[in-house]
């Protein structure tokens, strides 16, 4: 894996890039999360604010709730990042966006409790119930 990690969204209109590796890899299963991207979960690759920037276009941002703030390409509408202006050393960009996305899988699974009932958990990763932050895993049925 390289240094650089570059990534878009759909159309090309916005690029980022991030100068470290990603201080953490996770799956999301918040409701929030399915809304704002369409999905029933979503890869996040949560890199330091310092180490991250968008190198063309400038996304649109939305605040989906208290404390946090989501981006998105306005031409083709790809979700691109989730932030919190209270913990602003992060930015968790969407991992799907990354060029080498393959390179960037999940380490652990979070909000579960919020998981769509048709939607499997992988046995191979630690399950968190909400955020994994000073949290221990729960034990999968």
């Amino acid at each position: 894996m390289s240094d650089l990690i570059e990534g878009g969204c759909l159309c090309g209109a916005i690029r980022y890039r991030a100068t470290s590796a990603p201080i953490a890899a996770t799956l999301c299963h918040c409701k929030s999360c399915r809304l704002a991207t369409g999905a029933p979960s979503v890869a996040w690759a949560v890199f330091r604010k310092e180490d991250f920037v968008f190198v063309s276009g400038q996304p649109k941002e939305f605040s989906s709730s208290p404390d946090v703030v989501r981006s998105f390409c306005d031409t083709c509408g790809t979700p691109l990042t989730y932030r919190r202006p209270s913990k602003a050393n992060t930015i968790d960009v969407t991992a799907a966006t990354l060029d080498a996305a393959g390179d960037f899988a999940p380490a652990k699974e979070i909000w579960v409790e919020e998981k769509l009932a048709w939607e499997c958990l992988n046995d191979r990763m630690p399950h968190y119930a909400r955020s994994s932050v000073g949290a221990t895993p729960i034990v999968s049925p």
